[in-house]
């Protein structure tokens, strides 16, 4: 681990502690300034000296409550993770200084500093957190702080993860050796690279690798202090929630399938309900602008129809609006038309550029999305929901590999990983992988931010190239 990365974790104590304070002054002074005090008076007595005797304290308290929650590892989490754990320790916080309270009346009296001190310490957090990372991304731009990875494996996976560490140098990784293999050669060149303070990381990227040469990378990079991490496709399942058990005396470990089982099913139903009925709701005048527009300008019915393939592999009427002709499903079993024009997928569907199906109407909604909006209802009614893998027509997914057949584990969805990856026309392969990350690693918070990522796609797509 970096000097600088543990310099950054044990710095962020004394930060935040110091932020906590200012929150508490802050709402000190907005309760006493002129201004509030004519609104609402002032009725009991309370010196900042006093009250700064309190805070203190609480202060101390609340960064304990931010260390349980896993606010100060070295790796840094996502920011929407560090957010919602920063909004779950200051409540946790309040409340406990809430409790306090009722049970002591000589804390203080006033009711609004402490909910100012709430709003204003996960204010305040949360900004120096983001100014944190920001200087932080700022010394990876001149070298200082990057991880330097070397990748073993010469797979998709590999060429990939590279790609991706090239792309976004934000996270800090930089990619100092590739090779395909763990033989002497690559062994001399990864001490060599150590040597020059170019290796922290060793990456396995080649699934096909075997358990003696995994054993073997493993005790090495214990030996040279190297960091051993790989790439989820090296499993058939998911490890990020195993469930450990004992059986006569040996270790047994449980890979669930997702976490989208029994209570993740029930709030996953809920979540859907609600929002998808407010969406419609919501966007009710869009609905109705969309349907004249596609009534007046082409013939043929309002909505498309069509068969696809839902959960367990069990069919369900899709619907949305019309953007293509009538006539464009039959071209669609076409060959010699889709034969003429160039798609952009690899694999059992395609993608067809430029295709001269779609009416003028069905650019424009395709292009902001407006066509799926009737998909709400399938949302609404059970048979979709709003997040999960793209349904696909019972024609295509009859030539799934059986390995890809694993999305049809949950209900499909309206958007998902695939949607905010910013790669367009992707591959089978790539949409399952995305898709399977979802599935496996499905949490509350990744809905909400897929929810919230997709309409920034939508929008990326829109800027022109430059």
């Amino acid at each position: 681990m970096k000097r600088v990365d543990l310099f950054f974790a044990a710095a962020l104590i004394p930060l935040d502690f110091l932020v906590l304070v200012l929150a508490a002054a802050v709402a000190y002074s907005i309760r006493f300034s002129p201004i509030f005090a004519k609104i609402r008076p002032v009725t009991f007595d309370l010196p900042f000296d006093t009250y700064l005797q309190v805070a203190l304290p609480i202060a101390a308290l609340w960064t304990g409550i931010l260390a349980l929650s896993g606010l100060y590892s070295i790796r840094p989490k996502k920011i929407t993770v560090e957010v919602s754990r920063i909004i779950l320790a200051v409540s946790t916080g309040i409340a406990v200084v809430l409790a306090i309270a009722f049970f002591s009346r000589e804390l203080f009296d006033s009711r609004f500093i402490l909910l100012a001190a709430w709003f204003l310490a996960t204010l305040f957090l949360t900004v120096e957190r983001i100014v944190v990372r920001l200087f932080q991304r700022k010394l990876r731009k001149i070298g200082i702080g990057i991880q330097h990875v070397i990748i073993i494996g010469e797979t998709k996976s590999g060429h990939s993860l590279k790609q991706f560490f090239s792309s976004y140098p934000k996270f800090g990784y930089q990619v100092s050796g590739h090779v395909s293999g763990f033989h002497e050669e690559a062994r001399g060149k990864i001490l060599n690279l150590k040597q020059r303070d170019l290796a922290d990381i060793i990456l396995i990227a080649d699934p096909d690798i075997s358990t003696s040469k995994l054993r073997e990378i493993k005790t090495f990079t214990d030996i040279e202090h190297l960091h051993f991490i790989y790439s989820a496709d090296m499993l058939p399942g998911s490890v990020s929630r195993p469930i450990f058990h004992t059986f006569a005396g040996q270790p047994v470990i449980e890979v669930p399938k997702t976490p989208l089982a029994g209570w993740g099913a029930i709030y996953k139903r809920l979540f859907d309900i609600v929002v998808s009925f407010l969406l419609i709701v919501f966007s009710l005048p869009i609905q109705i602008a969309a349907a004249i527009a596609i009534k007046s300008t082409s013939k043929g019915p309002i909505l498309f129809f069509q068969k696809r393939v839902g959960q367990s592999g069990k069919p369900f009427t899709y619907f949305k609006f019309r953007s293509m002709n009538p006539d464009a499903e039959k071209l669609h079993f076409d060959k010699t038309f889709m034969a003429e024009h160039e798609s952009v997928r690899k694999g059992p569907f395609i993608k067809i550029i430029d295709d001269p199906r779609v009416t003028s109407v069905g650019k424009f909604i395709r292009k902001f999305s407006v066509d799926e909006i009737p998909e709400f209802y399938n949302v609404l009614i059970g048979r979709m929901s709003l997040v999960g893998p793209r349904p696909h027509m019972p024609g295509e997914v009859a030539q799934y590999e059986p390995s890809q057949r694993r999305v049809l584990t949950i209900k499909p969805g309206i958007t998902g990983m695939a949607q905010i990856s910013g790669r367009g026309g992707l591959d089978l392969e790539d949409e399952v992988a995305l898709d399977m990350h979802y599935i496996e690693n499905w949490s509350p918070w990744l809905d909400l931010i897929i929810l919230i990522k997709t309409p920034l796609a939508i929008f990326e797509k829109l800027e022109p190239r430059k």
